[in-house]
């Protein structure tokens, strides 16, 4: 419980009403009844340390709301205090980067990573850290994460705490983790498995409100498409079957080529059938029956459509959909905890007017704009948000905001941030008049452009004619003239943008700072090579002089003009909208990239436990003791299209590191059917089973579901800007978050719903 209550002074908080100031000379009966409101007395330390109490809580509220955070906690002043410090951005970050390092750990920990190339044909032994190193850094972030349980525990109360089925997990992952730390260090890092490796993405998950309510609709989507995956179950069983009847082993070995490679045995024909629904294995898998006879070719194109371009799709949609409706009903979530903040902030500050009866007469259930300000004052917030909301709320005329206008105020966080640019500076004299005036029209931008392309295309020119030459047969110095040529315009160009708009205004634009950055870096690079190598250039040009040869310079100058010329990205409205997509995918749609991540994590050290040293380098044994160096001989081929043939010795499950490389090349589904064959030779055939549990994980479900929501927030884009300018476009900051996504699908909150949600906390305790 709180170490102090809501209301100091002589006052039973059960029968307090936030919402209105009754008194008992002239509240009527009915009303009376209604909130059964007593007047409290006041001494005046009692006034003042309240208005500050009612004040913080209101900040924190307000605090609650912009974050989507729950109100459920303790209110009393000092437990305010630790709950501002536990949500400040140090502490946020603080924790974050403890959670980065524990979940980098594995990079380190035995395999490690530690190698500049994952071929076990070339690879050294890499570094292994003594034990003690990784468990000590290990520990240290264990005590992090208690401390973090401890002050949230002690912040939301028991109750709460007991019911909250993520912190219960929380904790036993802790103990989990401690248990098997304790078990490392007493074995002294002799162990073979470390299971707190699987369970530390718990950490992640448990950081991010929105990635548990992510996991919480996947989970939920999972019965829904059930149906669907059975039918595709279905539907490649029936195709195995009619291939093996359609491919048997015929007496004739020059038509067994079908059967030997694709339809042997059940098991083989429908990993190929498997395989060919993701197009990896197609058309190799039809053509030795296809070289036979043109009519098998329906076979595997009926299997195709009805598959990959039917069933596949249909999943697609009905995994979006679904997934979808359960991300509206956690959304609406969300919004209900905004809208519950601000109504509690606005009851808070109600219920300090309610014991400062003298300025409040005749404004029921109001609060002081002063008072709005005083609050928006101390909330951390973005500065634009807070001048927004202070300017709405100094608007309200009578000088009283009432519970609908005060929700109204925060509709200031949904709205899109339009930036003004400083004014042009005004000069005295004709000659930067005219500069100013004849750089500040749009052809100055226009002919930047043609010229950046002009460059790009020499760049193009010079390349293909130097595509067949040595680096030291090519004559860098023609290249080296054009380039400088060109720096030399861009140099001119940024100091007219300068004198047009002035250092503020150049400023304000993010493509003049992107313009800018990489000018610099030109001319920086130009002084360099001109230091270095001397003007004229000496025939012949030296090799290397300094750290860098010419032509390395030459290079990196040519690399950083093609990426200058990304500047005409702004100058265009579709791909000026296509690049903020990809922008705010970066920033608000991180937990979904965040469980992904999870996913990788958890595949990753399964991985590393069941195929470590699986597949060794040729001419050398086995490092896995349960397979034997003439095992490993006799499954050793050079097939045409094998792993080993192939040589995709990098991609193995050696380390965490290139474990990750190949989880990725799987998802991607390209030629993945060679490393499920190759683990299936070397290990067993079971291994399939892990093989294509990630397919359906990472290709299937999640990359559909990103592809999904990336569709959502172009949309949501599109559909706000497609009436702006190009110029609109690039004034306009989109504040784009998935609530705002799917805020116009969602209906608002009554006040009578948020009232009986006040009614439910266990710290304010209000009545009505």
């Amino acid at each position: 419980m709180e170490t102090e209550p809501l209301l100091s002074g002589n006052i039973n908080r059960g029968s307090v009403d936030y919402g209105s100031r009754h008194n008992s000379s002239h509240s009527d009966p009915e009303s009376a009844e209604s909130s059964r409101t007593r007047t409290p007395t006041y001494s005046a330390s009692d006034q003042e340390h309240d208005g500050d109490l009612y004040v913080q809580q209101a900040v924190v509220f307000i605090e609650d709301a912009i974050h989507y955070r729950s109100i459920n906690h303790k209110v009393d002043s000092e437990s305010l205090r630790i709950y501002r410090w536990y949500y400040s951005r140090l502490c946020r970050w603080g924790l974050g980067f403890t959670i980065a390092v524990i979940l980098a750990l594995a990079f380190v920990e035995k395999p490690s990573s530690i190698t500049y190339t994952s071929d076990p044909r070339f690879r050294p032994a890499p570094w292994e850290p003594p034990c003690g190193l990784t468990e000590a850094i290990e520990i240290v972030c264990l005590i992090i994460f208690i401390t973090d349980v401890s002050v949230k525990g002690y912040l939301i109360g028991w109750e709460e705490f007991r019911l909250n089925k993520w912190l219960i997990g929380y904790v036993l992952i802790i103990a989990a983790s401690v248990v098997d730390w304790s078990i490392t260090v007493a074995m002294l890092c002799n162990e073979t498995i470390r299971v707190r490796r699987l369970i530390r993405p718990f950490f992640l998950l448990q950081n991010s409100s929105l990635m548990k309510k992510t996991l919480k609709c996947i989970k939920r989507t999972l019965p829904e498409i059930a149906s669907v995956i059975l039918l595709l179950a279905l539907h490649l069983c029936l195709f195995t079957m009619i291939g093996m009847l359609i491919f048997p082993k015929s007496e004739d070995a020059k038509e067994n080529g079908e059967w030997e490679t694709y339809f042997r045995s059940l098991p083989q024909a429908l990993s190929s059938l498997l395989v060919l629904l993701t197009t990896a294995n197609n058309p190799d898998v039809m053509v030795p029956a296809y070289s036979l006879n043109r009519g098998y070719a329906l076979f595997f194109i009926l299997f195709s459509v009805c598959g990959t371009y039917i069933l596949m799709n249909l999943l697609t949609a009905i995994i979006y959909n679904q997934f979808r409706g359960y991300l509206l009903m956690s959304v609406q979530a969300s919004i209900l905890r905004r809208q519950l903040g601000i109504r509690a902030a606005f009851e808070v500050l109600c219920c300090q007017g309610q014991g400062h009866g003298d300025d409040s007469e005749g404004h029921v259930g109001k609060v002081r704009v002063h008072k709005v300000l005083e609050v928006m004052s101390r909330v951390q917030m973005k500065s634009f948000y807070r001048e927004a909301v202070i300017k709405a709320a100094q608007q309200i005329p009578d000088g009283f905001v009432d519970g609908e206008a005060f929700q109204r105020l925060f509709d200031e966080l949904d709205k899109d941030r339009i930036k003004e640019h400083p004014p042009n500076p005004q000069y005295s004299s004709p000659v930067l008049q005219w500069i100013q005036n004849t750089c500040s029209q749009y052809y100055l931008s226009l002919v930047g452009n043609v010229v950046a392309m002009t460059n790009v295309i020499c760049i193009c020119t010079v390349l293909v004619l130097d595509s067949e030459k040595t680096v030291s047969e090519r004559n860098d110095s023609y290249m080296e003239i054009i380039n400088c040529a060109f720096i030399l315009y861009y140099l001119l160009e940024m100091a007219l943008k300068l004198i047009s708009l002035g250092w503020k205004g150049y400023l304000s634009y993010k493509n003049n700072i992107f313009d800018g950055v990489f000018t610099v870096l030109l001319l920086g690079l130009q002084i360099t090579i001109f230091v270095t190598y001397k003007i004229p250039y000496q025939k012949p040009i030296p090799a290397q002089r300094g750290m860098m040869s010419m032509w390395e310079m030459v290079r990196l100058a040519n690399m950083l003009i093609v990426f200058r010329f990304l500047r005409i990205i702004p100058e265009i409205k579709l791909m000026a909208l296509v690049a903020s997509t990809l922008v705010d995918l970066v920033k608000n749609l991180r937990a979904f990239a965040g469980i992904l991540v999870v996913v990788y994590y958890v595949y990753a050290v399964i991985g590393i436990w069941l195929f470590h040293g699986a597949i060794p380098p040729p001419g050398s044994p086995s490092m896995d003791s349960s397979v034997n160096a003439e095992n490993s001989t006799s499954n050793f081929t050079m097939e045409c299209g094998s792993y080993e043939q192939l040589e995709y010795w990098p991609n193995n499950f050696d380390d965490f590191a290139s474990s990750l490389v190949l989880l990725y090349d799987v998802m991607v589904v390209n030629n993945w059917q060679v490393f499920m064959d190759a683990y299936t030779r070397y290990t067993t055939e079971w291994s399939k089973v892990y093989f294509v549990s990630w397919w359906l994980t990472s290709s299937v479900m999640w990359v559909n579901l990103f592809v999904a929501l990336i569709l959502e927030n172009f949309t949501y884009k599109w559909d706000k800007s497609h009436t702006l300018s190009v110029s609109d476009v690039e004034r306009t900051r989109y504040e784009t978050s998935v609530q705002q996504m799917f805020r116009q699908h969602i209906q608002e909150p009554t006040e009578e719903e948020l009232l009986v949600q006040l009614q439910q906390h266990r710290h304010l305790q209000l009545s009505r």
